[in-house]
């Protein structure tokens, strides 16, 4: 790997997505178009970025097939974000299984993490929540250990479980810190809102407060 390709790399994995694409906006080798893709991808352009990843994946050797799965899984976390449920959540299985087989664990934890997302998305908690404590975080770096947890505070909050939901939100606000990226952090303090906010009204006798969601669980546990 080129000297610019790691520095993007490197660049990416810190959050600085304007720095990746300086250094390698005018290539279009294979691996500068993943990066590339990705880049755009967290500048928000997911247009592009899909079309990026798609590029790099064919420009990819029949001997790259690490590097295939690592832009199978780009694509999917995009059509997660963009609420595409129509992209087909086998290549995302199957790239995952590629990677854990060439010794890539952080990728392939990241992609069970996406396809959790996915199931959460789509309203099957008992799977995700199975396949979340299934799913060993260990591997990952702090920005997707960060999302890793996010995913199980969500989870807990469907579920009205909010000790467990502040439990995976301080999880998730440590693992943001330790990945320096205040965009990420300000996700998780936007998810630990929620447990802040009113959720419900408790009409009584005529009378009306709002219930915020610990108080929800405590009357649903009577």
């Amino acid at each position: 790997m080129d000297s610019l390709i790691t520095a993007a790399a490197l660049a990416l994995a810190s959050g600085d997505a304007l720095g990746a694409l300086k250094r390698v906006a005018l290539r279009d080798d294979a691996p500068a178009l993943a990066l590339r893709g990705i880049a755009m991808a967290q500048l928000g352009d997911l247009v592009r970025a899909k079309a990026l990843l798609k590029n790099a994946a064919r420009a990819f050797g029949p001997r790259e097939a690490v590097a295939r799965a690592r832009c199978v899984v780009a694509e999917a976390e995009i059509a997660l974000v963009s609420r595409d449920l129509t992209w087909p959540p086998k290549a995302l299985d199957a790239a995952s299984k590629v990677l854990e087989a060439h010794g890539d664990r952080v990728n392939s934890a990241h992609a069970g993490n996406i396809a959790i997302r996915r199931l959460v998305l789509i309203g099957r908690l008992d799977e995700a929540e199975q396949s979340l404590a299934a799913l060993d975080p260990t591997p990952l770096p702090p920005p997707l250990r960060a999302a890793h947890e996010l995913v199980a505070a969500g989870i807990a909050v469907r579920r009205l479980r909010t000790e467990a939901a502040r439990a995976a939100l301080d999880r998730a606000r440590l693992a943001a810190r330790q990945a320096g990226m205040p965009v990420l952090t300000a996700e998780v303090e936007t998810a630990a809102r929620v447990l802040d906010l009113p959720a419900a009204r408790l009409i009584l006798r005529g009378d009306e407060r709002p219930l915020l969601l610990a108080e929800v669980e405590a009357l649903f546990s009577r």
